[in-house]
This record gives C-alpha cells, sequence and structure tokens, in this order.
C-alpha cells in the first residue's frame, strides 16, 4: 500500500426511506468521495435496533476503503454524505436516513471531541462485527485484537444477512416506495 493512502473500515446502517437502498446509496457514495477509493462491500444485514427499541429494524454494512484522507477530513466527508442523505440527529439512537461511522483507520488509536478511533463500541456490536469479518477476516480492532475473536461476545444479537434478498428484489424493481 502506498505511504500516503490510509486502510480504514466504514460502517453503514439505516432505519428510514428504503434503508436497504439508502445503504447501497452510500456505498456509492463512499466510492465517488475525492480520496477514497472503495475497496470491498460487504453484504447487508437485518439487525434489531440497539439503545432505543421503538423504531424499525436496521439494515447494515461495512465498507473497506483505501483513502488519502487524514481521520478527521475522513469524517467530514462521511458526515456530508449523511447529510445529503437527509440525516438528523434529534436524540441518540434515533432512526436514521444514513449512519456512517469510522471504525478503524490503520492501527490507529485516537480519542478527540469529534472522533474516537478505533469506534469504541465495534467489538461489542453484531452488526459491525459480521459485515467487518466477512470482507477482511484478518481485520484487527487496534488496541483490542482481532476482529473475529469478539464475534462470540455477541452471538446473542439477532443479525440475518439479506444480501442476496436486495440484490434480488433491486433486480426486480421491488424496493420503489419501500420502507
Amino acid at each position: 500500500m502506498n505511504p500516503n493512502t490510509h486502510r480504514a473500515f466504514v460502517a453503514l446502517g439505516s432505519n428510514l426511506h428504503s434503508p436497504e437502498r439508502q445503504v447501497l446509496a452510500g456505498f456509492d457514495e463512499i466510492a465517488a468521495t475525492p480520496g477514497v477509493d472503495l475497496l470491498a462491500r460487504s453484504s447487508l444485514y437485518r439487525t434489531a435496533p440497539v439503545g432505543y427499541d421503538d423504531q424499525p429494524d436496521f439494515i447494515n454494512a461495512v465498507a473497506e476503503i483505501r483513502t488519502r484522507l487524514t481521520p478527521a477530513e475522513l469524517l467530514d466527508e462521511l458526515l456530508a454524505i449523511e447529510a445529503s442523505r437527509g440525516r438528523v440527529r434529534d436524540f441518540a439512537n434515533a432512526p436514521r436516513t444514513l449512519d456512517l461511522d469510522i471504525l478503524i483507520y490503520d492501527d490507529l488509536q485516537l480519542r478527540t471531541d469529534r472522533l474516537t478511533l478505533p469506534h469504541p463500541r465495534a467489538h461489542l456490536r453484531a452488526f459491525v462485527l459480521h459485515p467487518l469479518v466477512e470482507i477482511a477476516p484478518d481485520a484487527v480492532i487496534p488496541g483490542l485484537g482481532p476482529a473475529w475473536h469478539w464475534l462470540a461476545g455477541v452471538r446473542d444479537q439477532d443479525i440475518r444477512r439479506i444480501a442476496e434478498e436486495v440484490t434480488f428484489r433491486l433486480a426486480l424493481g421491488s424496493l420503489v416506495g419501500a420502507t
């Protein structure tokens, strides 16, 4: 890898306004971001909400990218994508059109007012670990070890891979107007 580029992983999630389409559009917008190359995208997964239960299930995925952006620049680009998709931050764990979180950025461990790396709860969430390990079985969460090691601790969290179902439905155009 070029010394001026960085390997990073981004979590994508949505539970409003055709969540499957929101996540797929999120992949496309990440890929179109200057200074970012999309290397891999996971399957889509359906998961129950965390923290605030009175809302629809989420569609989640993970993208692997190579970037020339700093962590702060990448965060700014991801926040701009969220805003372009109509993201509103009403309260913690609220329903959302699109949520984009930097999970891992190289082996960096960072804590600022705006950003904590690695994501502080990545190792506790099935909706992060399953798609992450799917596309990068070698992924290491800095300071915590291999991502696959944490899968046993989230086995009680409900998660269902839906990629084939979504791909088929998208091909038929049956997601138009879906929520």
